[in-house]
Parts: structure tokens; C-alpha cells; sequence
């Protein structure tokens, strides 16, 4: 016999609420893919070294669902992290568009945000939003592995939040 919910006691009903996850397929879909994030590594210069350790034993970004891809096609987050020069933006752009559906961009690093001190350079592009859309910027010369980790997690913040409203989150 199949009783519908109005039928049920209150008590029935509050033993179903306590045990019973109900959510929509894009909450699911969010929560998966923010806590299975790949991200691509596009070390340029002292920030990459920064992105090594905090991938190392001691700040273990595994413990996170953060495993590095070499590969921009097993991608879904770049992390950019160092100078990038006007000879490498093409190929920055190129990998970017490589990577499959949905993607993420993660500026680290002074130089990849603004420039850093090369911002009076010519040959050196004043932060890499100028030739991909970045999620999150995470300032410092370099910045610590745990500014990386916070960095990530606001990412996934703004993962879950875009897929519970449906709207793009933009930084600017």
C-alpha cells in the first residue's frame, strides 16, 4: 500500500526529514564536480614553485579532490602562476580553449594578476585576465601554498553557488 505524504503523521513525516537527502540534479552535479576538480598546471616562474608544494606531501592538495593534469584536454582548472609574456599568451589562450567544458581559471601570483614588478615591461602581459577569463585571483609575491588552498576552496564556493541560482558570478 502506497500512503501519499499529506497522509502521513507528523511524527512519520519528521523521521522522513531526518532521514531522507533530497536535492536537485545540479546541486549533485556541483558538489561532484567541485570537489573533483583537475587542475592544469601552467607554471611560468617563482609561483610554481609555490604550486608544487602545496601539490607535496606536507599541504597535500589530493586530500582536497585537487589531482594535477598535464594534459589540457583532462583539465578543468588552469592555475596560471607567474609571469606571463606577450610571446606566451598565445599559448596560454590555446591550452585554455583545449580544455573541455565547464572551466576554471586561477590566477596566482602578482605577476599573473597584474603584472607584478614587470608591469612597466613591454614584452610582459598586465594580468592574465587580458587573455582568459579568470574565477579567482589570488594576490602575493609569491602567495603561500595556503593562500592556494583558500583560493581553491572560494573556487568551489563559486562553483555551488552558481549551479543552486543559475547565474555566472563575476569579479568584476
Amino acid at each position: 500500500m502506497v500512503m501519499k505524504l499529506e497522509e502521513w503523521t507528523p511524527a512519520e513525516q519528521a523521521e522522513l526529514n531526518r532521514n531522507v537527502l533530497t536535492t536537485t540534479l545540479d546541486n549533485v552535479k556541483a558538489w561532484a564536480r567541485s570537489n573533483s576538480m583537475w587542475p592544469m598546471t601552467f607554471g611560468l616562474a617563482c609561483c610554481a614553485i609555490e604550486m608544487m608544494g602545496t601539490g607535496a606531501a606536507h599541504y597535500d592538495l589530493d586530500r582536497f579532490g585537487s589531482f594535477f593534469r598535464a594534459s589540457p584536454r583532462q583539465s578543468d582548472v588552469m592555475i596560471v602562476a607567474g609571469t606571463v609574456t606577450k610571446k606566451m599568451a598565445p599559448l596560454l589562450r590555446r591550452l585554455y580553449d583545449q580544455m573541455p567544458e565547464p572551466k576554471w581559471v586561477i590566477a596566482m601570483g602578482s605577476c599573473a594578476t597584474a603584472g607584478g614588478p614587470y608591469v612597466k615591461s613591454y614584452a610582459v602581459v598586465k594580468g592574465v585576465d587580458q587573455v582568459v577569463p579568470v574565477d579567482v585571483y589570488i594576490p602575493g609575491c609569491p602567495p603561500n601554498p595556503a593562500a592556494l588552498i583558500y583560493g581553491i576552496h572560494k573556487l568551489q564556493e563559486k562553483i555551488r553557488y552558481e549551479a543552486r541560482t543559475g547565474e555566472k558570478v563575476t569579479d568584476r
